[in-house]
């Protein structure tokens, strides 16, 4: 036992005498290795020139687009009330269809107002026959006074009869008078009756696309009752609000016509992009202009009007109404990609003309397309760079290659940040 344990004992040793043995020969040999090589290194050279994709800012005359929340309306919204009282009879109206102006909608019961027609009618014939009688006594008296008056001048007659005569002449004249003003009282009364028998017959007073009827047939409705509402479609109004200064910009643009919107309509043509996203084929106008600004919003409203074709459009849709609010002329334009935010700056990267790169801060005014315009921090000619910005710094040598310059696009204006 204890021979094995010196033999155990040796190898342990001479493997470790083996490991230090091979250590000392790795670093003699780094050593002469690294002995071997050059004292002094030489100087790593400047870092070459990153190429960089460039666009040339050249000025333009850039249409800024304002872009609003519309609201469909119709032209003209009409509720339908009968002007008579009684029962609802008949509906003649399908919903949802288009009714011509004077169409009958509804019937009201007509027995009542047939009645009092036919009542104003006997009343009007029995004043002509009043009439004719007064008319006939007229005459008479007329005679009597015709042969009395030389029988009284002649002492034939008292002249107390000839007096008698004339006098009834007088009542009989007024009595004829009498009976033709009850004559043109039975005519209207007549044609009152004939008006409430008409109104038994409601109908359209506008060409429109009628609602749904919120009233039954057999139901007693009387001139305070809505029957059903037909709105003009063709045109169709949209209603919006603009702010102060999307509204002075708009009246700048019609200078010509005095700063009236309402003159100069034509020149503010007006886009409606609908809910799906497709922009409606025609083209609206303004119509209204509300008489002031509100106060709280700072906006104030405005309704356009669009031909609206086959009743596409209908009251209550939304829409985003577009249209040029002015023309920034020699504006410059970036493309989006080539602006960076620091610490809520807006800064840009610029090859210069020593061919390294220079940081410039800029304000950022409405956005065109895919690119913004520059309010200031650039000037004309500059080389925007617009690719490798995680890589760039103040200074850095850059290869500029040119790219084609932004073109301006009237499309919709928001604010930077917005």
């Amino acid at each position: 036992m204890n021979e094995q344990h010196k033999h155990s004992a040796v190898t342990i040793a001479s493997n470790r005498m083996t490991g230090v043995y091979a250590a000392s020969m790795l670093l003699l040999g780094a050593g002469l290795l690294s002995g071997c090589g050059p004292k002094n290194a030489a100087p790593a050279g400047p870092p070459p020139a990153m190429p960089v994709t460039v666009v040339e800012v050249q000025p333009t005359d850039v249409p800024v687009t304002g872009e609003w929340v519309g609201t469909l309306d119709g032209y003209v919204n009409a509720q339908i009330q009968p002007q008579a009282s009684g029962f609802l009879v008949k509906q003649n109206y399908k919903e949802g269809s288009l009714v011509t102006k004077g169409q009958v909608l509804f019937e009201i019961d007509h027995r009542p107002f047939q009645a009092a027609l036919d009542q104003a009618k006997g009343q009007l014939e029995q004043a002509k026959g009043q009439v004719l009688q007064a008319q006939a006594q007229l005459g008479l008296a007329q005679i009597n006074v015709k042969r009395d008056t030389p029988l009284a001048q002649a002492r034939a007659i008292a002249q107390s009869q000839l007096d008698n005569d004339i006098q009834t002449q007088a009542q009989t004249e007024a009595a004829v008078a009498s009976a033709r003003a009850s004559v043109v009282a039975a005519e209207a009364a007549v044609e009152n009756a004939k008006l409430n028998m008409g109104f038994t017959y409601v109908r359209s007073l506008i060409t429109g696309v009628a609602g749904q009827a919120t009233t039954q047939v057999g139901n007693l409705v009387n001139t305070q009752s809505v029957l059903t509402s037909v709105s003009q479609l063709d045109p169709i109004k949209a209603y919006f609000s603009i702010s102060d200064a999307e509204y002075l910009a708009l009246t700048h643009r019609t200078r010509g016509e005095g700063g009236d919107l309402l003159k100069a309509a034509a020149q503010v043509p007006l886009t409606l992009t609908l809910a799906n996203g497709e922009d409606f084929a025609q083209k609206g106008h303004i119509a209204f202009v509300d008489r002031q600004m509100n106060s709280q919003t700072g906006a104030i409203r405005i309704a356009a009007t669009f031909p609206n074709p086959g009743n596409i459009l209908r009251p209550g849709q939304f829409g985003r109404i577009k249209a040029a609010t002015e023309v920034r002329h020699g504006g410059l334009l970036i493309p989006q990609i080539a602006v960076t935010e620091f610490q809520g700056l807006h800064q840009i990267y610029i090859a210069g003309t020593d061919n390294k790169v220079h940081v410039a801060t800029v304000d950022l005014g409405p956005q065109i397309g895919t690119s913004w315009l520059v309010e200031k921090g650039i000037a004309p000619d500059s080389l925007v760079i617009v690719d490798n910005l995680q890589k760039l710094r103040e200074g850095a040598p850059v290869s500029p290659q040119r790219a084609p310059a932004a073109a301006p696009t009237a499309t919709t204006a928001n604010p930077a940040g917005r």
